[in-house]
Parts: C-alpha cells; sequence; structure tokens
C-alpha cells in the first residue's frame, strides 16, 4: 500500500477519541474520521472509505463488535482493529466470529498499535495474545472434525509464530525460510485446517490443543 494509511477512529470517550487522533497524526497515520457513536460509522465510511477503523469494544448502544457486523451487512469489508482495557479471550473470540481482523489490549505501546495498523492494512491479522484459558475451552462445530488433522514440528512452530502476530517475513527469518516458503505452508495449514484466514487457523488449533 502506497501513501499515508487513513484510519477511522471510534470511541464514546471524547478524550480518549482526541488522544489517539493525536497519537496516530504524530506517527504519520491520517485520521480520515473520528466518531464517539459507533452506529454512525457505517453511513460515515459510505461516503469517506478509510483503510482501516480502530474501535473500543465496549462502548454503550452500538459496540465495537456489533459495528463489525454492521459493516459486514453491508458488504463494507474495511477491516477492524478492536481496542479494549480488558485481557478478555472471550471478547476475543466474539470479535473474530464478527470479523475482526485486529484486536489490541489498550496498554499496547504507540509503535505496536502503528504495527497493527500498518499491518491490517496490508491485509494481514493481528491478536495480541490474550489469555489462552477461555479459548482452549471454546469448542466450534467443527471442531471434531480436526481429530485426524495431522501437523508437522514445523507447521506447528509456524502457527505459533503467526499465533503470536508475526509476519511471513518475520517468521521467514525466525526459521530461516523464505517468504515464498512460509506463505506455501500457511495455504497448505489454512486447507488442512479447513479455515478462511491465518486467526481462524489459530484460534482452531488452540482448541484442539494443536499449539
Amino acid at each position: 500500500m502506497s501513501g499515508r494509511v487513513r484510519v477511522a477512529l471510534v470511541d464514546d470517550q471524547a478524550l480518549v477519541l482526541r488522544g489517539l487522533a493525536a497519537l496516530l497524526a504524530d506517527m504519520g497515520i491520517e485520521v480520515a474520521l473520528e466518531s464517539a457513536d459507533a452506529a454512525l460509522v457505517p453511513g460515515a465510511l459510505a461516503r469517506r472509505p478509510v483503510d482501516v477503523v480502530l474501535s473500543d469494544v465496549r462502548m454503550p448502544g452500538t459496540d465495537g463488535i456489533a459495528l463489525i457486523r454492521a459493516l459486514r451487512e453491508r458488504g463494507d469489508a474495511t477491516p477492524v482493529i478492536l481496542l479494549t482495557t480488558f485481557d478478555d479471550s472471550s471478547l476475543m473470540l466474539a470479535a473474530v466470529e464478527a470479523g475482526a481482523q485486529g484486536f489490541l489490549l489498550k496498554d499496547a505501546s504507540p509503535e505496536d498499535l502503528a504495527d497493527a495498523i500498518a499491518r491490517v492494512a496490508r491485509g494481514e491479522t493481528l491478536l495480541q495474545p490474550v489469555s489462552l484459558g477461555p479459548v482452549r475451552a471454546w469448542q466450534t462445530a467443527a471442531a471434531p472434525a480436526l481429530g485426524a488433522v495431522r501437523l508437522s514440528e514445523r507447521e506447528i512452530g509456524i502457527l505459533r509464530l503467526v499465533a503470536g502476530g508475526y509476519s511471513n517475513k518475520e517468521i521467514g527469518r525466525s526459521l530461516h525460510l523464505a517468504e515464498g516458503t512460509v506463505k506455501n505452508y500457511i495455504s497448505e495449514l489454512l486447507l488442512k485446517l479447513d479455515c478462511r484466514d491465518r486467526t481462524h487457523a489459530v484460534l482452531k488449533a488452540i482448541t484442539q490443543r494443536l499449539i
């Protein structure tokens, strides 16, 4: 992606909204839209599209997860990163099921936030690691079918790095593999796990204790 990343900010707290806007502007990220009311965002984005939506997850009325559902129902695929002050795996799962591309704790560093926005704008998914107890207890309708899945040590290692939010290039550097080779591994993992994206592959692997 060339040029500055354009972001929409959504938070019901005015001070947080202004603070985030100033922080992102300082890092060279364009804030094209600010809203304290998530219900107004889908209509606003239809008039002023952005590269990434950055939204609080807990808000009165329309919360961050409801916002994602509203966008997807309109056919708007704008990637969304949800911010939360709570280390809550159930929220992460709900966000992923709704179609979120990123989930980040609010105590993340400015550099981590900027990196998350850049990655999601490039089409990646990013989940900041959170407590995995509730995730491991989560059962999906497809879970029983995973009993026959067999992953190699290399595939398991790659999945663990994906779970940590590493890009293909970073995974390749860590495992001394070409970036294209990592991409091929991940494509094969998506097929084996019957998942549409990296995030769902990680969550499904966690529920089956594969990683």
